[in-house]
């Protein structure tokens, strides 16, 4: 570990019990860095966690064990945040984050987010230890600066890269699992929404998530119906999820797919879905939110995944990882720059059929 910080010794790090932990995107990537939240939690007795994230990550956080505190905050340098008119938030959560008087703070991000934003609160909030990847030399911003690595060195996995950075300040663990725990009251209300929706789930059947933030991670809709009505056809009762804002393209798949279906888009909060899919035999999505959560509780997943970037396929768990090779893979961009999509598109819904029947073979066997 290298930089121009005061450098905090393995006797500091060991020394401080109340931490931070920064995350300030969506599920998936809260989910991705609990491995390396436990190896934080487990590496010093009695240390209490809070994590900054934003609202979507907060939804997830708190299913998370090793999370004692969730503090939500929108920061104006991630792109899902709103223009703002002032600087007024981020005045308050420098104020909040010095009230929780953190003896140090963790920061994850992906290769290409800068964290020095976020190190600058931490330094406002006068958090002594500060640690994150960067590609530039961040001086006093961060006391312990691990030079980033990718995408030029190394490319790892989103939860491995963030095992290896706290490795550094001497939190490991042995457990690497996701870390989600679906509360009873999650579990009631799912079983309740599958009943009301008419879904008996001593038969066979398949949840689909056809949505995605990013257009670029998006299979075709027309091509999700395809494979719906051949796992309808075959016998499956098909269940398809999704946010209140993707109602009508989970509407139009069940138009399109011209056979039995049900929707529960919009109908069930994250520990809802949690639940849902921890009953599921398998999940059928595009690369977002619900195949990180589908792999924290164990689900098969078949994953349509955009060939954006590498790091974030399903962690431990059983999976087909679907999607047609190009020379343009790893771009790392929300849209696709050749107005294509033919990562996804060209991935037949016969393929999807097929390795959802596989998955579902082997978990039989």
């Amino acid at each position: 570990m290298t930089g121009q910080g005061t450098g905090g010794s393995h006797a500091d790090w060991e020394a401080a019990t109340r931490l931070l932990c920064v995350r300030l995107d969506s599920i998936g990537d809260v989910l991705m860095s609990t491995p390396a939240i436990r190896a934080l939690r487990e590496s010093v007795p009695g240390r209490r966690i809070s994590l900054l994230t934003s609202p979507a990550g907060a939804e997830v956080a708190s299913l998370v064990p090793e999370v004692d505190d969730t503090i939500v905050y929108d920061a104006p340098w991630m792109k899902a945040t709103a223009p703002r008119a002032d600087s007024g938030e981020e005045h308050r959560v420098a104020l909040r984050l010095r009230s929780g008087r953190f003896d140090a703070a963790v920061i994850f991000t992906v290769f290409s987010q800068n964290p020095l934003p976020a190190a600058f609160l931490c330094y406002l909030a006068d958090v002594p230890l500060r640690l994150a990847h960067c590609h530039e030399n961040p001086y006093q911003l961060l006391t312990d600066w691990v030079p980033d690595p990718e995408p030029h060195s190394v490319l790892r996995h989103e939860v491995q890269r963030q095992l290896d950075l706290v490795a550094t300040v001497g939190a490991v663990t042995f457990d690497n699992r996701l870390s989600l725990r679906v509360p009873n009251r999650a579990h009631e209300g799912a079983h309740r929404r599958a009943r009301e929706a008419g879904i008996d789930l001593d038969r066979p059947w398949v949840v689909i998530h056809p949505g995605a933030s990013a257009p670029s991670r998006r299979y075709p809709s027309e091509s999700f119906a395809k494979a719906a009505r051949r796992l309808s056809i075959a016998g499956f009762q098909v269940v398809l999820t999704g946010r209140g804002n993707e109602r009508q393209q989970v509407a139009g798949i069940q138009e399109r797919m011209g056979a039995p279906s049900f929707s529960l888009a919009g109908q069930l909060d994250v520990g809802e879905l949690a639940a849902l899919l921890a009953l599921a035999p398998v999940l059928i999505s595009n690369n977002t939110g619900p195949v990180h959560i589908a792999a924290a509780v164990g689900t098969p997943v078949v994953d349509l995944y955009a060939l954006t970037n590498p790091q974030h396929a399903p962690w431990r768990v059983s999976s087909r990882v679907l999607s047609h090779d190009v020379p343009c893979k790893n771009c790392y961009q929300s849209i696709c720059p050749e107005e294509h999509h033919h990562c996804l598109r060209l991935v037949s819904p016969e393929q999807v059929v097929d390795a959802t029947l596989g998955l579902l073979a082997e978990s039989v066997a």
